[in-house]
């Protein structure tokens, strides 16, 4: 079953959530999760007056975010020795619309059981976002097989030898259907902020607006802004 909601016009509660396998995740990869409250009613509630408009107010839309592990009770944990409580199971968790998932730690292995809440997971959602190396327990899932995808440039070279039935370009952040991927940790940041207006609008709109406050960044998809070159 695939997701039904419409993500500009969708009726109740954008399900936002970050799924965690059991390992150490990135805990910059997971900063983008915080576009949605930057686009929300509660948020924009508090805002000061001078941040954000009425007309644009009216546009914020209101999210439940969801913190998933596998056995909802023991805290994520995260690079710099930070934890997160989770809101929810592998088991309890209702569908996500929008699913966030970070890099974990080198050399794990996914299990089956993560494999197959992360294939119940896709089929739900409206959008699978996955940050720098977020994209490996999709990979292991099967999820990636003949989709066109990005991840860390140093990382390229053995992607393709490795998964040759997905076709892996150089790019900051790219899109498959609703598979997005990006390149290194803070490409997340500039993948979100191209998410916000593929899925909600460009410019004059509140996304744009809280891009422009917030100084997302909005660099070039293909890094033709970076200088020191690389051949892969």
């Amino acid at each position: 079953m695939s997701s039904s909601i419409n993500l500009r016009d969708p009726g109740r509660p954008i399900r936002v959530g970050v799924v965690f396998m059991n390992s150490v995740t990135e805990h910059l990869d997971i900063a983008p999760f915080g576009f949605f409250s930057c686009i929300s009613r509660g948020f924009l509630r508090q805002a000061p007056p001078n941040l954000v408009s009425g007309d644009l107010i009216s546009q914020a839309l209101d999210f439940e975010h969801h913190w998933v592990t596998e056995d909802g009770k023991t805290p994520a944990r995260l690079t710099g020795n930070l934890q997160v409580v989770p809101t929810n199971s592998f088991a309890d968790c209702p569908p996500l619309d929008i699913v966030v998932l970070g890099a974990y730690t080198a050399g794990y292995q996914v299990s089956e059981t993560e494999k197959q809440f992360l294939r119940k997971v896709y089929t739900e959602c409206a959008a699978l976002i996955c940050v720098c190396a977020g994209f490996l327990p999709v990979l292991a899932a099967g999820i990636l097989e003949g989709k066109t995808v990005t991840a860390p440039i140093p990382m390229l070279p053995m992607m393709r030898q490795t998964a040759s039935g997905t076709e892996w370009i150089k790019k900051r952040w790219a899109q498959d259907g609703k598979i997005w991927t990006s390149g290194s940790l803070l490409n997340g940041m500039d993948m979100m902020a191209a998410f916000g207006r593929h899925t909600w609008g460009g410019k004059g709109t509140l996304v744009d607006h809280m891009i422009q406050v917030g100084y997302w960044p909005e660099r070039d998809v293909n890094y033709a802004d970076i200088t020191r070159t690389s051949r892969l």
